[in-house]
């Protein structure tokens, strides 16, 4: 009934499929087009999460070549399709209600006991103009789940960086380097921490931040997003 009513009030029309969107929890994407986003089951690097060619790979060339201070991350699904739109939506187009709907994909991901779960922050200057820090949702969603204190005062990102859109993959890691600091070390000290973002693509912000994190003490930290990007997306 709520959501027949709510159609009445604000009809819209699915920007996937073009059908009318009668779901409000997933609104404006309708729920065919939203139950028809999978989870990625292929091959992927055991350390990074990226996904790989061949079953046989174990490690991608990045890990090989310089290990993340995480001890694994891992992402839903693929940055692509409907997840991509969804995705874009909640980030760039300010619709709050679907960090709920995304936060349960991240949920599905099967990991270890954590003491702690710790956003990915933004710089002040991007909140105020975004309003929201779309990773500090989708944290809060997963704390509620699993029962793992949420920490939003241990790390700050005090450099105004570029965005990460368009640059390659050293541009990337230039462009984060030193860009976040440890506040509270006394808060993540010792425990295993699940590092929240909404996309990993080349995985230079989440390789920062473990970096910043294990100098302060934390113990494993294991990164989870929503979705996973390939370098040119």
């Amino acid at each position: 009934m709520m959501n027949a009513f709510l159609k009445i009030l604000f009809p819209e029309a699915c920007p996937v499929c073009r059908q009318p969107s009668t779901c409000h929890k997933t609104a404006p994407i309708c729920r065919d087009c939203w139950e028809g986003i999978a989870p990625y089951r292929g091959p992927l690097c055991r350390t990074c999460g990226k996904p790989l060619v061949s079953e046989e790979s174990i490690n991608c060339g990045d890990c090989l070549k310089e290990e993340p201070a995480f001890t694994w991350a891992r992402s839903y699904g693929l940055y692509e399709g409907t997840l991509r739109v969804a995705v874009n939506l909640f980030k760039y187009y300010r619709i709050k209600r679907l960090s709920l709907p995304l936060s349960e994909m991240v949920c599905k991901i099967t990991i270890p006991c954590a003491d702690a779960i710790i956003p990915v922050p933004l710089f002040k200057k991007k909140i105020r103009q975004r309003e929201f820090n779309q990773s500090a949702l989708l944290a809060k969603h997963f704390s509620d789940n699993t029962g793992a204190a949420l920490i939003l005062n241990c790390i700050s990102r005090d450099k105004e960086t570029m965005p990460q859109v368009g640059l390659n993959a050293r541009e990337r890691r230039k462009n984060v380097r030193n860009a976040f600091r440890i506040t509270n070390e006394h808060l993540i000290e010792d425990k295993n921490v699940i590092l929240v973002d909404d996309v990993f693509t080349t995985g230079a912000t989440m390789r920062e931040c473990s970096k910043m994190l294990k100098k302060a003490g934390a113990g494993n930290i294991y990164g989870v997003t929503i979705a996973h990007s390939s370098w040119d997306s």
